[in-house]
């Protein structure tokens, strides 16, 4: 499945288990969502420099964007109302010792400049966490300028 298929479909129910999505003066901050693919199912599941490589955090990230997407365009009804990436919060399951966490969190980062160019480019910060709820390897949140 390409990155446009996920997007463009609905939002999955129960995504956020019941936590908002934020919109307040031309801006929206999603909740922090986790690597689900599109059946749900958390994809490399796991702690970083324990279980998991690096490209395998870079891929659970890029999922967690897809997710981010969803519910932006789900919450906005379009995402070609998004001006700007503003910020880009990342949480990566981390074993004592590993400090690739921006190299995990480009995942994400990356997906999001393919989507909006110029616009996707972002601050970020990318934080090593000791565990993720239900054992994720990462959990990003995603804050976006918008247009009325």
């Amino acid at each position: 499945m390409k990155w446009t298929d996920w997007i463009w479909a609905p939002k999955r129910p129960g995504s956020t288990r019941g936590w908002p999505n934020y919109i307040f003066g031309g801006r929206m901050r999603t909740s922090g969502q986790l690597p689900r693919n599109e059946e749900g199912a958390l994809v490399h599941p796991g702690v970083l420099g324990l279980d998991l490589t690096v490209e395998q955090g870079a891929e659970a990230a890029r999922w967690c964007a897809l997710n981010a997407l969803s519910v932006l365009r789900a919450e906005l009804g379009r995402l070609d109302r998004i001006e700007r990436v503003l910020t880009v919060l990342g949480f990566v399951a981390s074993a004592p010792g590993f400090v690739q966490q921006p190299a995990v969190v480009d995942g994400a980062s990356q997906l999001l400049a393919e989507v909006f160019g110029a616009a996707g480019r972002h601050s970020r910060s990318a934080i090593g966490v000791a565990a993720l709820p239900r054992g994720g390897a990462v959990e990003i949140e995603v804050e976006v300028a918008f247009r009325a």
